[in-house]
């Protein structure tokens, strides 16, 4: 059976420090922290917008 992977971009590590810290500083997970400044910086998008007409009803765990 094929299973399904997602693009998993690398990341600078400079960039994961920089994360690690604030995570700590804020005191949430980094999974939190991410999903957060991605969904501050893209949620007003085109393709947010294209994202939210299409998308079919989420199903299983979310991060909050």
């Amino acid at each position: 059976m094929a299973r399904f992977t997602h693009y998993s971009p690398p990341i600078r590590r400079e960039l994961i420090r920089v994360l690690y810290h604030e995570r700590v500083r804020r005191k949430i997970p980094m999974t939190r922290l991410v999903d957060d400044i991605l969904t501050d910086a893209l949620k007003n998008t085109d393709s947010w917008r294209m994202m939210e007409d299409s998308k079919p009803p989420i199903s299983g765990p979310q991060i909050r």
